[in-house]
């Protein structure tokens, strides 16, 4: 795939108007008192998953709406007052199985990875998480449910499933609360950069490659899946762009991130058709702490970014910042 969006030099100095929503920080705050009136009632169950050296839990915890939503929770045996990483899966997975998430309780980290509401079937090893609301005509995918209204947006519930995801491993055995960071590649990149705006005291955040964010421009410049599922809502739904576009704008990681207070290490592919290097460029430039925050650019790679060699770089960055 060649370079197909804005010249390489001028990425740095990309910055959009965003066009946030004058109301973006009310609808949140209320989305979240009204998600808290439900009690997080955090359920942790000990597996088996034949690891000698990393016990595993199997955790449910009260989402948006108090719907329950999985997730595993692993740590090194034995371990306490750790430092705690929250990972967000990419669009379509799921949770998988405990012994794939390896890495980070390896290193010395308690990990939680939660699972997507709805997802789950279109790769790795399954999601065991429901999602029991839905609303209004939709394109097969998770992008156009609930577009007529921010307030029945599928990415409403679960951006407010990754804020309760932080909140129940701040109360698990071996964590401890005050250093807690957010991760995800792609769609899990788009939810950690929405957390991070709606939590104020994460100590990092790792977003990689991150979908949803500039999404009025993502939607104009690929047509790959999923900004594709909107594109083509509006193929047959003529006429309702501007619904559309002020929808979206509620769930738009970008306009989230403009609010976020910790260190951010981005990443992000050059060719990466999916997620189109200018909208992760956005979202970083527009970032809401740049100082101690970087971007690593992977020129000649498309949405797979830096692969394998992504984790070794944000467990250096992460160490470096906690000391």
């Amino acid at each position: 795939m060649p370079f197909f969006d804005i010249a390489a030099d001028a990425l740095p100095d990309y910055r959009p108007a965003l066009a946030i929503p004058d109301d973006l920080d009310a609808f949140w705050a209320a989305t979240l008192a009204e998600t808290r009136e439900h009690d997080l009632d955090v359920r942790v169950e000990p597996v088996d998953a034949g690891l000698e050296l990393v016990e595993a839990f199997d955790v449910t915890f009260a989402g948006f709406g108090g719907h329950p939503v999985k997730a595993w929770y692993l740590r090194p045996r034995g371990a306490t007052a750790l430092p705690a990483v929250v990972q967000y899966v990419g669009y379509g997975g799921g949770r998988g199985l405990p012994h794939e998430h390896l890495a980070w309780p390896s290193a010395g980290y308690a990990f939680l990875v939660m699972d997507t509401r709805g997802q789950g079937a279109r790769w790795g090893t399954g999601g065991d998480t429901p999602d029991p609301a839905g609303t209004g005509s939709s394109v097969p995918g998770f992008m156009t449910r609930g577009i007529d209204d921010p307030a029945d947006h599928y990415y409403r519930r679960v951006f407010t499933d990754g804020v309760r995801a932080v909140e129940a491993v701040r109360t698990l055995d071996g964590v401890d609360p005050a250093r807690v960071a957010v991760t995800g590649g792609s769609q899990g990149g788009g939810i950690s950069l929405a957390v991070a705006g709606l939590v104020p005291d994460l100590v990092a955040v790792m977003p990689d490659v991150p979908f949803l964010c500039h999404m009025r421009r993502a939607i104009t410049i690929t047509a790959a899946h999923p900004y594709g599922e909107v594109v083509a809502y509006l193929a047959v739904h003529r006429g309702r762009e501007e619904q559309v576009l002020r929808t979206l704008s509620y769930v738009d990681a970008a306009h989230l991130a403009t609010r976020a207070s910790a260190p951010a290490l981005f990443s992000v592919g050059l060719m990466d058709t999916i997620c189109p290097p200018s909208t992760v460029y956005a979202a970083f430039n527009a970032y809401g702490h740049p100082a101690g925050s970087r971007i690593d650019v992977y020129r000649y790679n498309e949405h797979e970014g830096g692969g394998g060699f992504r984790w070794p770089e944000q467990r250096a960055w992460l160490a470096a910042l906690l000391g």
